[in-house]
């Protein structure tokens, strides 16, 4: 068996040029694993340490501190370690290395969860290398799944919040195509080919059409459509992008990025086989007198669209009744467990209510919510615990509590595709990683492409199960 022969880390840049680390694994049989993490813009106070430099040099977010720590304190302990050890491995630097605690677990205070994180993902991606799987059986083998499903992807159209600089409050208007067969990429056949200015366009392929059409619908197609919309009631200047690729146009308020989105569904011939997702990254304009601006981005803002958490979960109502939205993340600040819980009650049959800075994907808070039925589906985002040993773990806790998993890129990506085989290994059923536009986030299509290809006709696609794709694991 080949064990762990050097660790090296070093200083690259994310999709939005700050520094962040990545890490490779050099194994005793010269096999190489190499892993990046990501950072957030919009981040819950909750999660594990990201740790920066600080002082001058790029505006103090270089990450120097966290690439030592991997080179002179963890690569070192893990010199002649089998990789396929994942657990023993993680828990040996969280709770041995680190070993930093605060009311919520393990912080990695110490070494910072982008070190931890980096060489986490590198173990990982080493590990299945000596078990000569893919990536995604591996962690499934990890997590004790026996099926692995190709998630339903959130594609972010409409950006507002932190990723944007229009007056838009709510952060992310998604949609997902959950009337689709295959997550597959194909040639066409039959239908032939189309553009926005005649019905359709020809472009990246996401999956096969059902209700009786043969020829591949486009994951381009719907893009562009909205495109066309934008620049046609916001000018060309309006689809320029996000951090995320999705839209910025100058929308005035949040009900006008429903009806963009409505719009080009219908416009694309959608209806039914695409709906709505929001991200609303609530905690972003909650105030300490406790109530939720929606005019917090503007300059000369007088307070005018201050509302408090019972009225914004009665917009939320009101969303849902007009609109084809099957899922609201994080609708209200992270520590607002009352009115998650109200939101939950009231919707959380019709709609998912996903908890993103609520929980961290920390499965201490994960513990809390499932106990308060403060939510019902996880946002997994790796790098807001720190580990793949806990991140597997809060999903176990969510699948066995019944809720839904939608797998998270961040803001600030790289080229790194590990959420792709974490989101089939773990049969989380949803992904999110941005828009149909920017390399750092088709790279995770990509793979998704490139893992249903080898699946062949063992891939299942979770479309409409996309909520609940598999019995709890």
């Amino acid at each position: 068996m080949a064990t762990i022969q050097t660790v090296k880390a070093r200083q690259i840049f994310d999709s939005r040029g700050n520094p962040t680390v990545e890490v490779d694994i050099v194994l005793s049989d010269g096999t190489l694993a190499r892993a990046a993490v990501p950072s957030g813009a919009s981040t819950g106070v909750y999660e594990a340490l990201e740790l920066r430099d600080g002082g001058k040099d790029y505006l103090g977010k270089g990450v120097s501190k966290a690439v030592n720590n991997v080179n002179s304190i963890i690569g070192p302990a893990l010199i002649g370690k089998d990789p396929s050890e994942q657990t023993a491995i993680d828990n040996f630097m969280v709770q041995q290395l680190d070993g930093t605690v605060n009311e919520w677990g393990w912080c990695k205070q110490k070494l910072g969860a982008n070190a931890i994180l980096a060489v986490s993902l590198a173990v990982a991606k080493a590990g299945a290398s000596v078990k000569k799987i893919p990536l995604y059986k591996h962690i499934a083998n990890l997590a004790g799944n026996k099926n692995l499903v190709l998630p339903v992807p959130a594609f972010n159209v409409i950006n507002g919040g932190s990723h944007a600089g229009n007056k838009l409050a709510m952060q992310e208007f998604m949609i997902l195509p959950v009337g689709a067969s295959l997550f597959q990429r194909g040639h066409e056949d039959g239908c032939g080919s189309v553009s926005p200015s005649k019905g359709g366009y020809r472009g990246f392929p996401l999956f096969y059409g059902s209700g009786g059409c043969t020829r591949l619908e486009f994951l381009g197609m719907y893009y562009l459509y909205d495109s066309a919309v934008i620049k046609k009631k916001y000018g060309q200047d309006a689809t320029n992008v996000g951090d995320e690729g999705g839209f910025a146009p100058n929308i005035q308020e949040n009900k006008e990025g429903l009806e963009l989105l409505k719009t080009a569904i219908e416009k694309a011939g959608y209806t039914g086989k695409v709906v709505i997702g929001m991200d609303v990254a609530a905690s972003e304009f909650y105030g300490s007198d406790k109530t939720y601006d929606l005019n917090f981005k503007e300059e000369k803002n007088d307070g005018s669209q201050k509302i408090s958490g019972n009225a914004l979960k009665d917009l939320y109502k009101s969303f849902v009744s007009e609109y084809p939205i099957v899922s609201i993340e994080d609708p209200f600040d992270q520590d607002d467990w009352e009115h998650y819980a109200k939101m939950t009650a009231e919707c959380g049959e019709q709609v998912q209510i996903v908890g993103d800075d609520l929980l961290v994907t920390n499965p201490k808070r994960v513990e809390k919510a499932i106990k308060e039925k403060s939510c019902n589906a996880l946002l997994l985002k790796v790098n807001q615990i720190g580990s793949v040993t806990e991140s597997i773990e809060a999903v176990r806790m969510s699948k066995k509590a019944g809720w839904g998993v939608m797998a998270s890129h961040r803001s600030g990506e790289t080229e790194d595709t590990f959420i792709a085989d974490l989101s089939v290994g773990l049969a989380t059923g949803q992904i999110k990683t941005g828009a149909p536009c920017r390399s750092e986030r088709l790279a995770k299509y990509n793979q998704l492409l490139r893992i249903e290809e080898e699946l062949g006709a063992e891939a299942v696609y979770a479309g409409a199960k996309f909520r609940v794709p598999v019995e709890p694991y």
